[in-house]
């Protein structure tokens, strides 16, 4: 079978053109910071759905973009950029913020270990919450910061109404929560529940994902 292939060179030219249409850089502006629905694009851009589906069919052919299947409605998607989607690209967007608050539902694994890597990648403040908070810390998100000697919080779970003010820039780290809050939160990271799973690995990769997330947002998130 004859495998057409690109090079390096042609892969960027092929991104910078999908770029060259207005909405597509918007849509790449808004994912670059979080992950989103293509409903909540369709909002935010005020296009119908079926100009939002050429779009991301675009920037997916170009691989820019990647999708994945919501953990709470089965019926739901979010969009992500692709690790190499803006490699020799510039960023776009930049924010800021007096503290930053993690969020998922239990505030006992992803959120609780967001909130320790924070602390290690910017002097902006960090907390983390739960909308339904559990009883404790997951015993798996302990054992994966005493594997990456990261110095987790001690404290237990909190509700998120005990520790959110106006001020917090929040980051949902758990679709169940992203979607119980809405547009309460400024950005979203879907990563899946490695509590679910229960393994080291599911807890390794959820560790990764948030030390990459938040590695690429610290600089990019200054205090006012």
């Amino acid at each position: 079978m004859n495998v057409e292939k690109h090079s390096p060179l042609e892969d960027r030219a092929a991104r910078h053109a999908a770029l060259g249409d207005p909405s597509r850089l918007r849509i790449v502006d808004l994912l670059t910071l979080g992950d989103l629905s293509p409903s909540e694009i369709r909002a935010s851009l005020g296009l119908p759905s079926n100009l939002v589906a050429h779009h991301l069919n675009v920037l997916e052919s170009v691989g820019m973009v990647e999708r994945s299947r919501s953990e709470a409605d089965r019926r739901r998607s979010y969009v992500r950029l692709t690790e190499a989607a803006l490699d020799d690209l510039a960023p776009g967007r930049t924010e800021r913020a007096h503290r930053v608050v993690f969020v998922c539902t239990a505030n006992s694994a992803r959120s609780q270990l967001a909130a320790a890597l924070w602390a290690t990648h910017s002097t902006i403040p960090a907390a983390s919450a739960g909308t339904h908070p559990a009883d404790r810390v997951a015993p798996g998100a302990v054992a994966a910061a005493e594997r990456h000697a990261l110095a987790l919080s001690t404290g237990s779970p909190r509700e998120l109404g005990s520790v959110l003010t106006d001020s917090d820039f929040v980051i949902t780290v758990c679709d169940m929560a992203h979607e119980e809050i809405g547009v309460a939160g400024d950005l979203h990271w879907s990563i899946p529940d490695p509590v679910r799973t229960g393994t080291d690995e599911a807890f390794d990769s959820a560790y990764d994902e948030l030390e990459r997330r938040i590695t690429e947002l610290a600089p990019r998130l200054t205090a006012p």
